[in-house]
Parts: C-alpha cells; structure tokens; sequence
C-alpha cells in the first residue's frame, strides 16, 4: 500500500492549541467495527462502555522536561538541545539545532553554567549524541532548565505555559522517560478513573514515548517503513491480569497507540502477554494480526504519520478514512490536546 493512500484534508485551525479546561470534557467519536459506523459522544462516557470482565491497560510513562535551550560557548550563539533517548549516564540521543555547525567537542552552556553539554559526534546524522555535565543530579538540573516539549504543531505567540508542564501529563503518569505525552491519556480525570475502577481491572505498562512514535513515515511503500523502537517495561502482575481476562473471554481496552505497541510488541508465540522490560521494535501497518488489543481509545492523528497507519491497521483504512472525514466535518478537535476516539 502506499502513503498516499492514508492522506486525508485537515483545516488547520482543528489542530488544538490548548487544552480544554477540564480533561474529561472531550468529545469522543465511537467507532463500531462491526457496523461500519460511529456515534458522536463525550469521553465522560467512556466508563460506560466497560464491563466487568474487561481491562483497561494505561501506559504510565511521564513526560520528562526535554527541551533545552542554552549558549554555544566561545559565540553565544542560540543552541536548541531537544532529548530523544538515554544511551548511558549522562548521554544522550538528541536534536540539536543548529546541528549542522556544531561539529565534535563543541560545548554548550545552560542557565549560568549550572549544566553543559559536550557534542560527541560529528555532524551528519539527525540524531546526535551529546554528554552532560553538571554539579549534583542531572535529572535536578533538567526539571530547573528544561521545558515542556510540546508537539511542533502547537504554536503559540506565547509559547508554553506554564500549566502546560501538569496539562501535558496523564493523571496517573509515574515513571520518567517520555519526551512526549501518551495523549490518549489526557482525557483522564481521577474521578473517571476512579469510575473506571469501580467498574474493570486496570493494568499500568510503562512505554517511553520516544523519537519512533512521531518520527516522519519518509518512503511511500509502507511496506518500507519501520518505526524506531522504544523501550517497554511490563510489571508481572500486569501481564497476569491481561492474560486472564483475555482466558475468560473479556476485553482488553487499550488507551493510547503506545500502548497498543507496548502491549502487542510483548505477546509471545503463545499468545500470552509477556513481562519483563524489551525493546519495542514492532511497525504496526495495515495487514497487521492485533494480538492483545480489543478496543482502542486514541486521539486523531496527523495525516500519513505512522500512529494513523496503526489506526488504520486496527479500525481498517476505509473505516478510519471516513470517520476522519467526519470528525473534520463535525469539528472535533485534533492532536495532543485535542478530543478522541473509541473503536471498537
């Protein structure tokens, strides 16, 4: 199949700028498989959907302050430090801007030299490896220097705001890593989870959200692509509860195409979801068999990106091309802090 194929027309002022100002307050699309169909909705309806065989699966990974702007020593000159993945203590994979001039051992400073950064490789490859140095811990020196790394496609005159370190956070996220939210998440208030509780097992698997889940799809033969893996952390006693629901005939609620990937990049020859910390290296395109997932709750995705092939893998590609076309029509809200959808 080929890329072209996954385009759809989107106005640009769909693309959610803020968050609303209650999470649970999104509308979501309903989406039958079965039927072909969907229904207009809100997420606070979500618990409604739930039985009490099933399981809703979270990814609890935490967005980490990974952007970093500081001073090239020696020209003072602007140096954008955007954190991808940790190699080793203390060095990194990152994106760095103006990449093309900083060649091996240019230093950049941040702040007033509290934290510094050495470039270790040279120009040429998108992703460089950069080593940091400072008093104390690293991760201290991130929270005071780092912001937010809100999505490219959120522009603001004002740029990030200050609550957009909590907004840009599930309620229910725990381990650092991300350098992106798992946004389906957002929706989430603790009341609704609570609710959600009450109802169904919930199981926390950890997927930090990493330069693969946004990296542009650049070859036009889908066959051809291949997402970047990302680390995949899931407790036994998760695993457990997910293989036994599934035994007993229940459904697996998934939220978030991170976690569809962490889950489904876990399942063994057997079937059986399997626990212990991986790297997630699966590409989920159409013609993809889901192993773990039932129903997937997701927000609306950029057009060819590689989290609307997934979509399109699981809801079908007619399907989600249509719904989208609905979406775009009813105006719902798109991206990160937009609304969502369920499918069934």
């Amino acid at each position: 199949m080929l890329l072209s194929e996954f385009d759809f027309d989107l106005p640009e002022d769909l693309i959610a700028q803020e968050p609303l100002e209650q999470r649970d307050a999104s509308r979501m699309l309903v989406v039958d498989r079965a039927t072909e169909s969907w229904t207009d909705s809100y997420f606070a309806k979500f618990p409604s959907y739930l039985r009490r065989e099933d399981i809703v699966v979270l990814n609890n990974s935490r967005v980490i302050p990974a952007r970093l702007v500081g001073k090239r020593a020696g020209s003072g000159g602007r140096v954008e430090i955007f954190l991808v993945r940790e190699q080793s203590a203390n060095v990194w994979e990152a994106l760095v801007r103006p990449g093309a001039r900083l060649r091996t051992g240019a230093e950049v400073i941040f702040g007033d030299g509290q934290l510094t950064a050495e470039i270790l490789d040279e120009p040429g490859n998108e992703l460089r490896r950069v080593r940091f140095s400072c008093d104390g811990s690293f991760s201290e020196r991130l929270a005071e220097l780092g912001s937010t790394p809100l999505p490219p496609y959120i522009k603001r005159p004002s740029g990030i705001s200050a609550s957009d370190r909590e907004r840009y956070q599930t309620v229910y996220a725990r381990h650092n890593g991300a350098i992106a939210a798992p946004t389906a998440g957002l929706h989430f208030t603790p009341a609704i989870l609570n609710e959600v509780k009450s109802i169904t097992k919930v199981a926390e698997i950890t997927l930090h959200v990493g330069y693969g889940t946004f990296e542009p799809v650049r070859v036009e033969n889908i066959s051809e692509h291949a997402v970047s893996s990302e680390t995949v952390e899931i407790p036994k006693s998760a695993a457990e509860s997910i293989n036994t629901v599934r035994q007993n005939g229940g459904r697996s609620f998934v939220v978030g195409t991170t976690s569809v990937r962490a889950l489904e990049s876990s399942v063994a020859e057997d079937g059986q979801v399997q626990a212990g910390e991986r790297e997630a290296g699966l590409t989920i395109k159409p013609g993809y068999s889901f192993r773990a997932t039932n129903v997937l709750l997701t927000n609306f995705h950029l057009p060819k990106s590689s989290l609307f092939l997934l979509v399109s893998a699981f809801g079908g590609r007619k399907l989600m091309l249509s719904a989208y076309r609905h979406a775009v029509e009813q105006r719902y809200r798109f991206y990160s802090y937009g609304d969502c959808m369920l499918i069934l």
